[in-house]
């Protein structure tokens, strides 16, 4: 993974619990990249997991909640760092839509070595959203933090269900989104 969403991680930490709480669950994770990163360096998906791990245990809150939280926190960080990918786009139906055609295409010109997710998406109608979320990462608390931050930016109320499988070590979740506004 890019080192971007560890950095981002990190900051939510900081910023939602505490510095102190940051330094406590670095310690106990001993990373290999000893929880210094470098937005373009490339990290072990699976620092982040153990950092999640501990701070779920520091903080008694559940892992997936904190990835969500997590997903929703880098939704807005993107959005403020990339607007150009939410400019011209009408809601988060519309957006989730650009993400393969657009968004990893342009990450793909700035992170050419990045393992990226694969997200599917299928209109049903002005309001009803399926995407299927693809990787060989454990993420996808993450996808629908993504969603629900996306859906904070553009200021609206979905109604999200999610059916999770994996095949052959591939995590493949279905999201059934559904616009309430």
């Amino acid at each position: 993974m890019k080192g971007i969403v560890f950095s981002e991680f990190n900051d939510m930490v900081e910023e939602t619990f505490s510095p102190e709480i940051l330094d406590r669950i670095i310690e106990k994770a001993a990373l290999p990249s000893g929880g210094a990163y470098t937005s373009v360096g490339t990290y072990d998906h699976v620092e982040l997991v153990s950092l999640v791990t501990h701070l779920s245990e520091e903080t008694g809150i559940d892992a997936g909640e904190l990835v969500r939280a997590f997903g929703k926190h880098l939704a807005g960080r993107f959005a403020t760092q990339y607007p150009a990918f939410f400019n011209g786009v009408d809601g988060t139906l519309d957006f989730l839509e650009t993400i393969e055609a657009h968004v990893h295409v342009e990450v793909r010109k700035l992170y050419p070595d990045a393992e990226l997710p694969i997200f599917d998406t299928r209109r049903h109608d002005r309001d009803h959203l399926q995407m299927t979320y693809r990787s060989n990462r454990p993420f996808a608390d993450l996808a629908e933090g993504l969603i629900l931050g996306c859906a904070e930016h553009f200021n609206e109320n979905l109604k999200i269900s999610r059916e999770d499988n994996q095949h052959n070590g591939i995590n493949e979740s279905r999201f059934a989104i559904q616009q309430q506004n």
